[in-house]
């Protein structure tokens, strides 16, 4: 039997959970504990309280996840914050989050791993953020259409991801920031990235980019996160020997 302590710690030197930037509402490391003891891992990207519900119910003695507790800041422990806690500690379970940690990891890391997913091979850091590099880019030879497909199977969606074909034909140098980086198109588009991949961006982002010649690709910001948890959940039972699930709970955006 693994104790929280020692998965926590392994964790946080893994992700690099001291030496990230990130947000101060993300509250990066073990946001809640339990008793110490963990027999059951479960990954989710939010700590929203359907996924908490499904954990406990579960016996989950651990929930790993991208988006914490407390995004909001600091506020009242009363209505949907006070219920899920109140549920996790009957329960016993701790949440542990990991945010820009997560996201920019060069093995366990959304950007790496949504670019391995879409045959993005060697790529590098790029779009310099608070000292480190947010995102990922690399050359790409084929039609922007074909990196369109290879996105959407990427992250299991039905049908073609919303897609704004501003750019040219080929995909070319295309750089990826999971979840909502929409919004950085201009900057972007400075570094000479011919092909971007996010999640979401606001309304104004699509028109933005046709304006400044980019192909803008969404693929859900939502969609986009789910690789990190995943695989971290799934290294986490291989090394402890422990059981492990994802907990999927789309958003649709």
């Amino acid at each position: 039997m693994a104790t929280l302590r020692t998965i926590t710690s392994h964790l946080d030197k893994l992700l690099k959970i001291g030496a990230i930037p990130d947000y101060p509402q993300a509250l990066n490391g073990l946001q809640l504990e339990n008793g110490g003891e963990v027999t059951r891992i479960a990954a989710a990207v939010d700590a929203c309280l359907p996924v908490i519900e499904q954990a406990v119910a579960d016996k989950v003695d651990l929930l790993v996840v991208h988006h914490g507790l407390f995004w909001q800041g600091a506020q009242r422990i009363e209505g949907s914050l006070y219920r899920k806690l109140k549920l996790a500690m009957d329960g016993g379970l701790a949440i542990y989050s990991a945010h820009i940690p997560l996201d920019v990891h060069p093995k366990v890391g959304n950007n790496a791993l949504l670019a391995k997913a879409i045959g993005l091979t060697e790529p590098e850091p790029f779009f310099p953020w608070k000292g480190i590099q947010l995102g990922v880019r690399g050359r790409m030879n084929i039609s922007r259409d074909r990196l369109v497909a290879r996105v959407t199977k990427a992250v299991g969606a039905g049908e073609p991801v919303h897609f704004c074909p501003g750019g040219p034909e080929k995909a070319g140098m295309v750089g990826i920031i999971t979840g909502g980086a929409g919004s950085e198109i201009a900057a972007i588009a400075e570094t000479g990235i011919d092909t971007f991949i996010t999640g979401e961006g606001p309304h104004w982002s699509y028109t933005a980019a046709e304006e400044l010649g980019v192909n803008l690709i969404y693929g859900g910001h939502y969609a986009t996160e789910t690789f990190g948890v995943r695989i971290l959940a799934s290294l986490l039972a291989k090394k402890y020997e422990l059981p492990q699930q994802f907990i999927d709970h789309p958003t649709g955006l």
